[in-house]
């Protein structure tokens, strides 16, 4: 009878096991399912703000008066009075030539003159006495042309004398060079005591207007009309200068104003050349520097506003996903304007809560488990 009764004992004992263990797997499916249904994702808020809106590309500075410096006439540089780098004013010297042969010619060229004042003083002087003499026949008429034709010969040399001698100032004026424009020397390329020639293409140095500068950029040809429009407005268009890196990203380095664009269209790029001047006090922009350039067309008022990755695109169009009641819903947008940062958008509302972060695993109607916002735990520098 003992020997019965432990086999069935046996046998209740492993059915309450088994029990035991299908209701524990059970309960683990269900939280397992739970945990999986509920996706992990990051959520914003929608913000409304005035966004200007801008046209960008890859623009190149300029000077707007750069002038190299040569010599007009032949001689030894006797000095250069600017030092490389150096800040001028128009007007200012910079060098000067040895004079001393222009200055014999210049004296040459006045003695003549004085010689043919002389000359046609005497001749004058008969001129008018045959004059007198030919009232009463005293002297034949030939007499009388020959003399007017003599006073009329030297009247043109004395012309011709004045005329070297302006010609020698003009030469000797060519000897003190003086800056032709406000800016910086550049690096010289001629030491003093070398000779000089006029048909030198070297030159002496540089003089290179800073302030104010300019900024040459290409634009599409589709943006012709925008940018007509632009320049036809009383107040000529902002146009911001950047380095290292592009308008969203890179550091503001000039404001200008928009002055012109080219008188064609390059049909091997489908581009269109604009300039844009800058005040450069602070000396930000330098001549051949390449930097990134943002015109600013307009400003969208009032503009829906969301990082850049919160908007998807499907096959039917842009869309993002809200989320409503721990739900992600899709919602069709309309992207009017992005940035390399944010997208402006319509179909949502101010304030309603969009998905950031975790879109790749959503659908229509799935649970959501927004996730708390990253936090920097770097300490900060002392």
């Amino acid at each position: 009878m003992r020997i019965a009764i432990r086999p069935l004992f046996v046998a209740g004992l492993l059915l309450v096991v088994v029990v035991a263990a299908a209701w524990l797997f059970k309960r683990t499916s269900v939280s397992t399912t739970t945990t999986v249904a509920s996706i992990p994702v990051r959520v914003v808020n929608v913000t409304q703000a005035d966004v200007p809106r801008y046209l960008t590309g890859i623009g190149s500075v300029l000077s707007l008066h750069s002038v190299t410096v040569r010599a007009q006439v032949d001689g030894i540089l006797s000095q250069v009075v600017v030092k490389e780098g150096q800040w001028v004013n128009k007007g200012d010297a910079l060098a000067s030539i040895d004079d001393r042969a222009i200055r014999a010619s210049l004296a040459q060229a006045k003695a003549q003159a004085s010689q043919s004042q002389a000359q046609l003083q005497v001749a004058g002087i008969n001129l008018r006495r045959y004059k007198d003499l030919s009232r009463d026949n005293g002297i034949s008429r030939q007499v009388l042309d020959e003399q007017q034709a003599l006073f009329d010969q030297l009247t043109a040399t004395l012309q011709g004398n004045q005329a070297a001698i302006a010609a020698a100032q003009v030469q000797l004026s060519y000897t003190q060079i003086h800056s032709p424009v406000t800016g910086r020397v550049g690096i010289r390329r001629v030491d003093p005591g070398n000779f000089l020639r006029v048909s030198d293409a070297e030159g002496l140095f540089t003089v290179t207007q800073i302030d104010p500068i300019a900024v040459e950029f290409s634009l599409p040809q589709q943006e012709l009309a925008t940018l007509q429009t632009l320049l036809d407005k009383p107040q000529p268009a902002v146009v911001r200068a950047y380095i290292d890196g592009d308008t969203e990203t890179g550091k503001l380095v000039g404001e200008g104003r928009l002055t012109l664009l080219d008188n064609q269209i390059a049909a091997s790029t489908g581009t269109i050349r604009a300039k844009a001047e800058f005040h450069n006090g602070k000396h930000t922009l330098w001549p051949g520097q390449l930097v990134s350039v943002g015109l600013q067309v307009g400003i969208e008022r009032n503009a829906l506003v969301v990082p850049l990755t919160v908007v998807q695109r499907g096959l039917e169009g842009y869309y993002v996903y809200r989320v409503t009641e721990q739900k992600a819903e899709q919602v069709p947008v309309q992207v009017r304007y992005q940035t390399s940062t944010q997208s402006l958008i319509e179909g949502v509302a101010a304030g309603d809560v969009l998905i950031s972060d975790g879109q790749s695993r959503l659908r229509p109607g799935a649970r959501v488990q927004v996730l708390e916002p990253k936090v920097d735990n770097a300490a900060p520098s002392p």
